[in-house]
Formats: structure tokens, C-alpha cells, sequence
């Protein structure tokens, strides 16, 4: 066999003498790897028994994405309310301006009715939670900056909790230079998204599941949606989200709900002598996207005011038994038919070539 020459002797003893634990040291590389174990925010029963997911996993971003009225508010809400009674701290970011206290009453978040004592009106609500709205968070960059805000006073100490933000929804609110230019440019909005969210915001969420951090956050976000023109004549149209692809692309987990060019719901009414209720929709849900465990499912369930319920002929007639009586001031009575209405498809949404102004 061959000696080793001098120059092979000597890059054998250097390697000998090497310690790459020191070179991580010296360039100043964390040698901690590890991520938390993975835990999960848990959603209703309905939802785990029809997706076969616990609900919103913590640590990562997740996207509620659908037309309008599909379930995508519900979902958010179970998942505030499941938060809070863990001790997460709900931080809600409503650029839509469509937010219901009483509707996260009835599916029971926890909140305190500020009461002015002269009059009797509500003038706020308080408790364990985060609200902010258009009145200060008016483009995107607020909305980044909202969050990078509190993401340090985390890391300062100032808040000693896990954040879960939700917000709804993205592709409401436009970046500074569309408000500036008085024109809402989806390129621009699209690339304040890349920019604002993408090489900022959506890393510092997902940094956060890592042990070396003491907090673990997680962001839910209702993306608003459009439907995309076939590629070719025997194509399909595509389901597209407003505000580009970037929150897509980083995103670990995606719910859509509904179908591809319109709500696809049918309601559910309570009808007497000419008198309704809409007490629920049959919706369609499907996991769209999953790295965390790869599962991708579809079903069905019933949005109701109160949370989901299963899509079954006894959980449907529980919660009937369960909230007729709320009806029978404006049906007259508890008797009363169950009717399903089918929801007719919007043809216009075929006709979109690119994402609407």
C-alpha cells in the first residue's frame, strides 16, 4: 500500500486536532437544534372526527382560507376560545371590521361587558385577550408592525405569555403605497405581503418553536380568496388567495372551506306559517396543506352560531331540541319543519382573469 505523502499526513493530523464543536462556538452558532415537542390547540369534536386533525397546531402558520360565510370566523373563534382556557393569549387583528362580540359570547370566549353605570350601555369589553381593529392598523405594515411589537415585548419580559394572533382577515387592508398612490395595487399589496410577512413576521412566529425560546407563538390568519380562470378550455378554475402566495408558502397548515368558485353551503331553516330561521350550514372543509403530520382530509360539517357540529341526523336534532325554545318567540311555537336551501354557484367568479382590484 501507498504511504501518505507529507501534505496528507498533515490534513489528517489537523482533522485529528479539529473540534467542530469549537467552530460553532467561534462563529457563534447555536447547537441547539431542537424543537419543542409539537402540541395542538384543540378545535370542536366535529371538526377533529371529520378532518382527523386535533385543530390548530401551535408554533406555526396557519391559514383559514374560503369565500364568504363558509365557517372560516367559526373556526378562528373555537380556536380563541380553546386558547384562552389553556392560558394562550388570544391577539385578535380585525382589518375586516365584520367582528361580533356577542357571536364569541355564544360560542364561549370569556369576556367582561364594560358597563357605564349612567346609562347602562356596554361601552367595552375586557378580559383575557387582545383586540385591535382598523382604527389603528389601517395597511399592512401596521399590521406587521402590530405584531413585531408584541413579538418584543415578549422577548423584553413585558408579556409573560404564549400569543396565539388571529387575524381577519389578510387581503382586506392594502399596503402604505397603495394608500398613499390613492390606487390599491395587488402587485404592490402582494409584494408588502412578501416583505412585511415573508422575511419577517411568519419567521420570528415559527423561530419561536424551537426549546431555546420560552414562549411558543402562532399565527392564524383568514385569507380572503378569489377564483382564478381556467388555464385552458378543459380546464378547471383555481382557487387563488388575495395578497399573493407568500403567507401560502409559508404557511405549515391550510384549511379551506367551501368549494373552489363560490360558498358551496346549503342553510338549514327552521320554517313555520311562512316564518324562517337559518339556524345552520352544511359546509365542505378540506385540509389543503399539512407539514406537520401529512394528513390531508375532506368532509362535511354544521356551522351553527354555536361552533360546529357533526353532520349527522342526531347531533342535528340535539342541538334543535337544544336551542328551539330560542325560537319560538318568532316561529310562535317549538313545532316547526326543517328545510334544506342549496346554494346557487356564482358564475361570475369564472369570469376572473386576474385577482380583482
Amino acid at each position: 500500500m501507498a504511504k501518505k505523502s507529507l501534505t496528507e499526513a498533515a490534513v489528517a493530523a489537523q482533522k485529528q486536532s479539529f473540534s467542530l464543536s469549537k467552530y460553532r462556538e467561534k462563529k457563534g452558532i447555536s447547537t441547539l437544534s431542537k424543537f419543542k415537542e409539537q402540541k395542538w390547540v384543540p378545535l370542536s369534536d366535529a371538526f377533529s372526527q371529520v378532518t382527523s386533525i386535533p385543530g390548530i397546531p401551535t408554533g406555526h402558520i396557519v391559514l383559514l382560507r374560503g369565500h364568504s360565510d363558509t365557517g372560516k370566523t367559526t373556526a378562528m373563534i373555537e380556536a380563541a376560545v380553546s386558547a384562552q382556557k389553556r392560558g394562550i393569549l388570544p391577539v385578535f387583528i380585525i382589518t375586516e371590521m365584520k367582528w361580533n362580540w356577542q357571536h364569541a359570547l355564544d360560542m364561549g370566549f370569556e369576556v367582561n361587558e364594560v358597563v357605564d353605570e349612567e346609562t347602562g350601555e356596554i361601552v367595552d369589553y375586557e378580559g383575557f385577550f387582545i383586540y385591535a381593529d382598523r382604527e389603528t392598523l389601517n395597511s399592512i405594515e401596521d399590521v406587521s408592525a402590530f405584531i413585531g411589537s408584541m413579538l418584543d415585548d415578549q422577548k423584553n419580559g413585558e408579556l409573560p405569555y404564549d400569543l396565539m394572533f388571529f387575524w381577519d382577515s389578510i387581503g382586506s387592508v392594502p399596503c402604505e403605497l397603495s394608500i398613499t398612490s390613492n390606487k390599491n395595487n395587488n402587485e404592490w399589496n402582494a409584494g408588502a405581503m412578501s416583505t412585511q410577512f415573508g422575511n419577517n413576521i411568519n419567521q420570528r412566529i415559527t423561530l419561536s418553536r424551537k426549546e431555546s425560546y420560552p414562549y411558543t407563538n402562532t399565527l392564524v390568519a383568514i385569507n380572503k380568496v378569489w377564483a382564478a380562470k381556467p388555464d385552458s378550455p378543459m380546464g378547471q378554475p383555481k382557487m387563488e388567495n388575495k395578497g399573493g402566495k407568500a403567507m401560502w408558502y409559508d404557511s405549515t397548515f391550510v384549511i379551506t372551506f367551501g368549494n373552489i368558485t363560490n360558498a358551496g353551503t346549503s342553510k338549514l331553516k327552521a320554517i313555520k306559517d311562512g316564518k324562517q330561521v337559518e339556524f345552520a350550514k352544511r359546509v365542505n372543509i378540506q385540509i389543503d396543506k399539512n407539514h406537520i403530520n401529512g394528513i390531508t382530509t375532506r368532509g362535511k360539517l354544521i356551522m351553527t352560531p354555536h361552533g360546529f357540529i357533526k353532520d349527522n341526523d342526531s347531533d342535528l336534532k340535539k342541538y334543535k331540541l337544544d336551542f328551539s325554545k330560542q325560537w319560538a318567540d318568532i316561529m310562535g311555537g317549538e313545532a316547526f319543519d326543517v328545510i334544506e336551501e342549496e346554494q346557487v354557484a356564482d358564475s361570475k367568479a369564472l369570469t376572473y382573469e386576474k385577482e380583482p382590484e
